[in-house]
């Protein structure tokens, strides 16, 4: 007898979406699942037996996988970004009927998430682009869900995903329609170059305290633990703690430091700097983290580089002046923070201006509620900013909001001092360092702008404004300057 019809597709069962499935299953809605590779599908029916006899069916082949989902369908794609996500609904799009829904759940590009979204119209079937952040676990026990495009596809699926997506006491589930058209996507793209920030950030507080302050793996494990207890408290603190506990399996010592200091990627964060040069918008902590990666991919040339200056007196740090330990754990922690409110404003702006541009209408705070809990940049921070957008949602920037300006202030000697130490020291901090002339040059009523202005009219003609008389103005600089010569 053939099962009866399940309540939703998921199509594509790499790690995600095995986990997706189950977390699906688990919370009372049968669902189908397929994969191209057929064994994918075994194993994931396979595991739901185990985790709890969850209701799991696999299909072999898309169309009995199409037709053993009740009308109208709707169909999860967790497939790689690109011409896989385009070849999977081209499968499966010849069996859907009027009315139905995909919805693609990869890290994918807004415009092509737009581009389907308008070709599947005409076909008369609804489509949404939607984040998934959690990651392998997030997916499997309740993962940030960030769905956008059409909301009459989001409202045929709102009670699973409220049910599928992490729970956060007193702020419900981690999940919203985030807006229309590739609007899902693009906030998933930002929240990753916001995760490349604090990331960058970790490390280089990391850096200075083993390297200057030179803390044992164990040391920087309690200090990380005790971080996480208070302001810092977030999963990327959290898992940080975790890896400098774990002792190597294949020879002396700990894990991490046998680790190759080369970071790899996928290109989220490199698509988030690509927009914030489209829009204009200053995001010098995400792209600090961007060169990072970049640099740490030159492992070689940084291996020659070393015995280069090495010969000429240089050594790994230059200055070896002791410290002391404690007030240097404690300012790092203030410089992480303040670093941090700077790198989460970047971000939010940055939401904020492609929202204007395309008309979305999106909401800062509600995107920073649905990211308090399942992915990768769930924070106790992030209530501090869904409260400054809920005093106002005009708000130009995170770091004129009263509360974080406060912060900002009480911390930013501790954030100069560890800067300096680090510069002094020959230690690279390009996020902290981007975030404090970020700060400095924000706070500024006046930047040395006026000189650079000035010669783009000298030897471009390019006109400047005045401070005291309304109007644009030209000057011949060339021939004052001449006559002032002679």
């Amino acid at each position: 007898m053939a099962p009866p019809k399940t309540r939703i597709g998921l199509a594509g069962l790499a790690v995600m979406g095995q986990n997706l499935a189950l977390n699906i299953a688990e919370k009372g809605f049968p669902i189908s699942v397929y994969n191209r590779t057929t064994s994918k599908v075994d194993e994931t029916v396979e595991r739901a037996k185990q985790e709890g006899n969850l209701p799991v069916y696999g299909y072999h082949d898309p169309e009995s996988f199409v037709q053993s989902i009740q009308k109208p369908r709707v169909i999860i794609m967790l497939v790689k970004a690109g011409a896989p996500v385009d070849q999977t609904i081209k499968t499966l799009s010849g069996y859907l009927e009027k009315g139905d829904c995909i919805i693609d759940g990869g890290n994918e590009w807004y415009e092509n998430t737009e581009r389907r979204e308008k070709a599947m119209a005409e076909l008369g079937l609804l489509y949404l682009g939607m984040g998934v952040s959690g990651g392998e676990e997030g997916a499997r026990n309740g993962p940030s869900l960030m769905p956008g495009g059409s909301f009459e596809a989001y409202k045929y699926i709102e009670d699973i995903l409220l049910k599928v997506a992490a729970q956060v006491p007193d702020s419900g589930p981690c999940v919203t329609y985030v807006g229309k058209g590739g609007s899902g996507n693009f906030v998933k793209m930002i929240h990753n170059g916001i995760e490349y920030g604090d990331m960058q950030l970790i490390a280089e507080a990391y850096d200075v305290l083993k390297s200057v302050g030179k803390l044992s793996n164990e040391e920087l494990q309690n200090v990380f633990a005790e971080w996480n207890r208070g302001e810092l408290l977030s999963f990327l603190i959290e898992i940080t703690a975790d890896i400098f506990g774990i002792k190597d399996d294949k020879g002396d010592g700990y894990l991490v430091d046998k680790v190759l200091d080369k970071t790899g990627m996928k290109g989220t964060g490199k698509w988030t700097v690509q927009q914030a040069a489209e829009l204009s918008v200053a995001t010098p902590t995400i792209e600090a983290s961007l060169d990072a990666r970049f640099l740490s991919g030159l492992k070689e040339e940084r291996v020659e580089a070393a015995k280069v200056f090495k010969s000429g007196g240089f050594g790994d740090i230059l200055s070896d002046q002791p410290v002391d330990k404690q007030k240097l754990i404690d300012d790092v922690r203030k410089a992480l923070y303040a670093a941090k409110i700077c790198s989460y404003a970047q971000g939010m702006n940055l939401i904020r201006a492609k929202s204007i541009e395309k008309g979305w209408d999106l909401k800062l705070g509600e995107l920073a509620r649905i990211w308090k809990g399942g992915c990768i940049i769930r924070a106790i921070f992030l209530d501090r900013i869904k409260k400054a957008y809920d005093r106002n949602a005009n708000l130009a920037n995170l770091l004129v909001d009263p509360e974080f300006a406060k912060e900002i202030i009480d911390r930013q000697s501790a954030w100069r001092r560890v800067v300096c130490l680090a510069i002094n020291s020959g230690i690279s901090t390009p996020g902290m360092s981007a975030s404090l002339a970020y700060f400095d040059s924000y706070r500024r009523e006046r930047l040395p702008a006026n000189l650079v202005q000035a010669q783009r009219d000298y030897f471009g003609a390019h006109t400047y404004e005045r401070t005291d008389i309304e109007g644009s103005f030209h000057t011949e600089w060339f021939k004052l300057a001449k006559q002032s010569r002679s």
